[in-house]
């Protein structure tokens, strides 16, 4: 079942344009990889799906309906949350701080700590975490953060998770950490769409792949139709396009 569809989306800053009719369809539980080198339009179209933009030309229907995404709440309300690379996380707070941070539980006009405490625990649980409701964010390792901003997106019960560059600058341990997250949330029937410069990341844990280059889409293909080889030289330009490029 499709959850988002994207029609001949482009957009236009000014005289620069920064998408050129790219479409992408993403269904229930897949994992989709977005590649493209820097400036290829990769933010630019997670901004767009994210409510933070406004294409200028094309569609976007989430679960067969039209819509218009006005603002990044308008998104999360329609089920779309966003992990940055940032994660925009308060290092001084512990991690069930974080994931209720601005969404606070209260009883009786008092911040309910435990229930906080307890909901934290359940998704991390959720998401086979070894990380603990009361740890401080700023002694976690680099998986284990990117674990506090999924179970953040979670409090929304989304449908829809984008996730720019979470395995950036981390070890080798702490990307296995966060490529099983992903799988968490595939197996919950979450669509993920995974932006990253790590080619193997993709291959390891993606459906499918969308390879942007220059603000246009040059391949939309299955992970198992494809090879690191063919992606890169997509990347590059040294394969102009392949098989789901749009025209």
């Amino acid at each position: 079942m499709s959850v988002l569809e994207l029609s001949s989306v482009s957009k236009n800053f000014g005289a620069i344009s920064a998408l050129t009719n790219v479409s992408l369809k993403l269904d229930a539980g897949e994992v989709v990889g977005l590649v493209g080198d820097n400036g290829a339009g990769k933010s630019t179209l997670a901004k767009i799906i994210a409510g933070n933009f406004h294409p200028s030309h094309g569609t976007i229907t989430i679960n067969d309906s039209q819509t218009q995404l006005h603002s990044p709440s308008d998104a999360r309300s329609k089920g779309i949350e966003i992990v940055y690379q940032e994660l925009a996380l308060a290092d001084n707070l512990t991690a069930a701080a974080n994931i209720f941070l601005g969404r606070e539980k209260t009883r009786f006009g008092l911040l309910d700590y435990r229930a906080m405490y307890k909901k934290a625990g359940e998704l991390f649980a959720e998401l086979k975490s070894e990380t603990r409701p009361r740890d401080l964010v700023r002694r976690m390792s680099g998986g284990q953060r990117q674990a506090v901003a999924i179970a953040r997106t979670r409090l929304s019960d989304p449908r829809i998770v984008l996730m720019d560059e979470p395995t950036a600058a981390i070890s080798v341990r702490q990307v296995a950490e966060v490529l099983a997250l992903i799988h968490r949330l595939k197996e919950q029937r979450i669509a993920v769409i995974l932006i990253s410069h790590r080619i193997p990341d993709i291959f390891a844990v993606c459906d499918r792949l969308v390879v942007l280059r220059r603000g246009r889409k040059v391949a939309d293909k299955r992970i198992a139709d494809s090879s690191p080889e063919e992606v890169t030289g997509l990347i590059t330009g040294a394969i102009r396009h392949a098989e789901g490029a749009d025209e």
